[in-house]
């Protein structure tokens, strides 16, 4: 048996599998978040360890035989979270976490740097510029920092005692160089921090460290329990739906939109507002185009319509007829990819008196896959193309929004049959390669394919002029915000 979890921003949750990858069992938390003033997001790390703990004593009480079994575990987790520790390893102040924007200007000021030496952006997002706001504005508690750990890497230290993080995960603190898989001593000390603050680094498929028999015991598992390095939670999910072969990638349409691709090298695309980041498997890399407002989008049109979203997007009916006369800029809470902006915002434009439920749901859809288009279409830039793309996320349950996404992409997408395909069943993936020494990439197959959407070919020159007026709108929406 062996066990994924995944520390995500509203929940935690714990998938339990067995040798033939089945799912057994598992169980969730939810978790709250913090926001002290506007733009901050903030979260308790002891409420990570408090619903990891809580999932695995549900696990225990329904499947105890099962987890008595269990000789792997791996770890997943949101990316880019400053978790501050002291010398006795003592938490110092919230987790800034990775939707928190506070640290914009420290972003900026070493932005040129990051591009040169990780091929990344800085963004306010991202771990580096963090610890550069707590320098500037919290300096007691800056100079009381000993370790940063990513959300993840905090509940392996509370399962393992070690400190360790992987290289997926780590690219997104800014401190990797990413081509060498190392921490980088330029951008450590452009951030006035060294490699003794930093963890050690694995693979995401190696061992990291064997669970404390006290836990194990509370758990009644027996014998030593590995815990792999695991993954940043968009890697994570990569190797839980295959896409770890170059060219192989999947498109995730939760509340933030996600465009992945796996590469056997190390691309940097900065210009794009591309995260170019290792992957979780060795000798691998990645590069992620992400759209902050997907299914998100949608949520916030059902909100305000005071409807259900699945009514809103099901009164479409299953094929897409063409793009509406109304363009929705998704920009809800800024963008990243390919913009990086954190104060555009969204906007309805072409609105018709007749207009009503039906037409805006179409361009909200139509609007999301837009903002797809524009991450791939920079992504694409230093990749050889995907053949197709995997769907995961709640959006993916709609077949007409699939059918309007693979027509403005101009790329197939693949609809694994029924089951979870997420990022803590890519963890426990990484959990059994760890503890048998097995092949990442073998253990980590694509599943079965349910369905396929192929673009609509009659529709194709349509949507494209419908995203090149899409295109044309972000300058002029920019142009006429308040300054």
């Amino acid at each position: 048996m062996y066990l994924g979890i995944d520390i995500g921003t509203s929940s935690l949750k714990a998938v339990l599998i067995d040798g033939a990858q089945r799912i057994v069992g598992s169980r969730t938390v939810s978790l709250d978040v913090s926001r002290p003033h506007a733009g901050w997001s903030e979260q308790d790390p002891e409420s990570w360890w408090q619903a990891c703990q809580a999932v695995l004593d549900g696990l225990a009480a329904y499947h105890r035989s099962e987890l008595a079994a269990v000789k792997g575990i791996g770890l997943s987790g949101q990316m880019h979270g400053a978790t501050l520790l002291d010398e006795a390893d003592a938490v110092l102040r919230p987790c800034i976490l990775w939707n928190d924007g506070r640290s914009a200007a420290e972003a900026a000021e070493i932005s040129a740097v990051s591009e040169r030496v990780t091929g990344n952006i800085a963004m306010p997002g991202f771990t580096a510029p963090k610890l550069m706001w707590v320098k500037n504005h919290e300096p007691e508690v800056f100079a009381k920092v000993r370790t940063v750990l990513l959300p993840k890497d905090y509940v392996r230290l509370m399962l393992t005692g070690d400190k360790a993080s992987d290289m997926s995960d780590s690219a997104g603190t800014l401190w990797l160089e990413t081509a060498r898989r190392a921490w980088s001593d330029e951008m450590l000390a452009l951030t006035e921090m060294d490699r003794s603050q930093m963890p050690d680094l694995y693979e995401g498929s190696a061992a990291t460290g064997t669970l404390t028999s006290e836990l194990a015991s509370r758990w009644g598992m027996s014998g030593s329990v590995v815990v792999a390095g695991g993954g940043g939670d968009n890697a994570a999910s990569a190797c839980g739906v295959g896409a770890v072969a170059a060219g192989t990638g999947f498109i995730s349409i939760g509340t933030s939109g996600v465009i992945f691709v796996t590469a056997d090298r190390y691309r940097g695309n900065p210009a794009g507002a591309v995260h170019a980041f290792c992957h979780a498997v060795p000798g691998t890399w990645h590069q992620m185009g992400v759209a902050l407002s997907s299914a998100g989008s949608l949520d916030w049109l059902a909100n305000v319509l005071n409807a259900s979203a699945g009514d809103l997007v099901d009164a479409l009916g299953e094929r897409p007829t063409g793009p509406s006369s109304i363009l929705f800029l998704p920009y809800l809470s800024g963008e990243r990819t390919p913009h990086n902006d954190v104060a555009i915002r969204g906007a309805f434009v072409g609105l018709d008196q007749a207009d009503g439920r039906r037409e805006l749901t179409q361009a909200v859809l139509e609007g999301v896959a837009f903002a797809f288009k524009d991450c791939l279409d920079v992504l694409t830039m230093p990749l050889a193309d995907p053949r197709r793309l995997i769907a995961v996320g709640g959006g993916s349950r709609s077949r007409y929004w699939l059918s309007v996404i693979a027509t403005v992409l101009g790329l197939p997408i693949a609809v694994p049959e029924d089951g979870d395909f997420g990022a803590a069943f890519g963890a426990a993936r990484l959990g059994l390669v760890a503890a048998e020494d097995a092949d990442p990439f073998a253990v980590c197959a694509p599943p079965a394919i349910r369905e396929v959407i192929e673009p609509i070919g009659e529709l194709a020159e349509a949507y494209g002029a419908a995203h090149a007026a899409y295109c044309d709108l972000y300058p002029a929406i920019k142009e006429a915000m308040p300054r």
